[in-house]
């Protein structure tokens, strides 16, 4: 049961991760988050290579502490694809993120569906390790048939509740994406 929670813990953590990188109309730091520049032979997180701040509701700054870096820094923004336009001036980056379109709103939709999906898989998944350990542990003499029962039902009360952790995140970016 604890290794359940832990991995179900997990699942939430990684989908919320995943969202916070599909873009909404906002500009918001955790959307750089994933773009790692080359930098002094290694490719490293932009935050690690400047300060990322909002500028205003659609555009961020990106200032580079070192302004050597400031074109790779550019460069892997622009190859990270990620519908943004900048502009280069004395003290950094602005990142500019424009407004969404309502083809591009269904497309951010289906990719919020796709990646929680992929969660309730992994939530599935992890269900499907316990209830096998539970049954081993019967099995093998560990616990009894009544406390086999009861830890299935404990795993499925929390798979239950980890589900619908799932499908808030989903909604809650839904209306991010529609708004």
């Amino acid at each position: 049961m604890i290794d359940f929670n832990v991995r179900s813990r997990e699942i939430i953590d990684w989908l919320a991760t995943e969202f916070t990188g599909i873009r909404t109309g906002q500009a918001a730091p955790a959307l750089l988050d994933n773009v790692k520049v080359e930098s002094y032979g290694s490719r490293m997180p932009i935050n690690q290579i400047g300060t990322v701040s909002v500028e205003d509701v659609r555009t961020l700054r990106v200032s580079v502490w070192d302004a050597g870096q400031v074109k790779a820094v550019e460069t892997a923004i622009r190859e990270a694809d990620l519908g943004v336009s900048l502009a280069v001036d004395s003290s950094g980056l602005r990142v500019i993120f424009p407004n969404l379109t309502s083809d591009r709103r269904v497309q951010l939709l289906k990719l919020a569906k796709q990646k929680h999906e992929e969660a309730r898989v992994s939530v599935k998944t992890a269900r499907e390790e316990a209830m096998k350990e539970i049954d081993k542990r019967e099995k093998d003499g560990v616990i009894g048939e009544d406390a086999q029962f009861a830890e299935k039902e404990k795993v499925q009360t929390a798979v239950e509740a980890t589900n619908r952790k799932l499908d808030l995140l989903l909604e809650t970016k839904e209306v991010e994406i529609s708004h």
